[in-house]
């Protein structure tokens, strides 16, 4: 796994499979040129361990090293620096397995999966964990840990089953909760690593 030294056990996927499309069949979805940078930033902002982008799409796989080079190793290396050293972080995997599998040869132990969702299922509020508790687990525990995020319609429910968690999900004042992953992400990963 590429990455700069972090003393940080917390690590971010992003899974284009297996999630949902908006009939509701499993699928994998796109990589998106914006949720490669963003979520790297966001990353290197918070300190976190490493950034998986999960694809099992060899084409859209190297889509993603081919961008990280520019900014690693390209022109871009040398223009802006700082990006460059937001996507050290990234590291492209063909599923969660494989995620997980990393960490665990860097950490000694499997990580504890805490995956996200849009959706208050009843079949999965025994696993919900809120934002308070999930920080608190992270501050005072020694384990490491994986924030999960689904791309497209969410991410599978299977893939929720085996998740050791599912974070509550977030919530405007209003009826409307469909954010864009980055959003999604950046409110998620501040309330649970964020100085307040």
């Amino acid at each position: 796994m590429k990455k700069e030294e972090s003393p940080s056990k917390v690590y971010v996927a992003l899974l284009h499979y297996p999630v949902y499309n908006r009939k509701g069949e499993v699928v994998t979805s796109a990589v998106t040129n914006l949720d490669i940078h963003d979520i790297a930033r966001l990353a290197k902002t918070y300190s976190l361990a490493a950034y998986f982008i999960v694809t099992p799409d060899a084409e859209q796989a190297e889509l993603v090293k081919k961008i990280c080079s520019h900014w690693l190793e390209g022109y871009g290396s040398s223009y802006n620096y700082d990006r460059g050293s937001a996507l050290s972080l990234v590291n492209v995997v063909k599923d969660l397995k494989s995620a997980t599998d990393c960490i665990e040869k860097e950490q000694g132990k499997r990580p504890n999966l805490l995956a996200t969702t849009a959706l208050e299922k009843d079949s999965s509020k025994e696993k919900f964990l809120s934002f308070a508790k999930a920080k608190e687990a992270i501050e005072c525990d020694d384990s490491s840990h994986l924030i999960i995020l689904g791309t497209g319609w969410g991410l599978d429910e299977n893939l929720l089953v085996e998740a050791d968690h599912i974070l509550e999900p977030v919530k405007g004042p209003g009826n409307y909760n469909h954010l864009s992953v980055r959003t999604a992400a950046a409110i998620v990963i501040d309330r649970l690593l964020g100085n307040r």
